[in-house]
């Protein structure tokens, strides 16, 4: 077993209190892109005009709505599912090994492999 696997391992039996916070590379490998990559920055600014940061804020939204939303779908794989790290996160917190996710992803997916103590710090696209 790797050390690092290891080390995880032994904090998490000696830990009462464990809370894991993450954000968009425990959803990349679902298919949504990271918002914040050269690549992904890039394509926003050469489609939309506009960085992501820009175009996914609130100031935005309310100016620009329907370039908004066009951005947003654009970024947004209603197929996406979760993935290995979203299951092995339920099932740690169904076991009682962590005790929060504390995600910036709005995905949803951490909810969809069964989280239930979920807080997502920017919101969440089903509310």
């Amino acid at each position: 077993m790797d050390e690092a696997v290891k080390t995880l391992q032994t904090m998490l039996e000696k830990s009462r209190v464990v809370a894991f916070l993450g954000g968009a590379g425990v959803s990349t490998e679902s298919g949504i892109p990271d918002f914040r990559s050269a690549g992904s920055a890039a394509e926003a600014v050469r489609r939309f005009g506009y960085p992501p940061e820009v175009l996914l804020s609130h100031d935005f939204f309310m100016q620009e709505t329907e370039t908004f939303y066009a951005y947003y779908k654009s970024i947004l794989l209603m197929e996406a599912k979760p993935n290995p790290a979203h299951y092995a996160l339920a099932r740690l917190e169904e076991r009682g090994k962590i005790n929060a996710v504390i995600t910036q992803n709005i995905d949803n997916l951490h909810q969809k492999a069964g989280s239930k103590r979920v807080y997502p710090l920017h919101g969440n696209v089903e509310w």
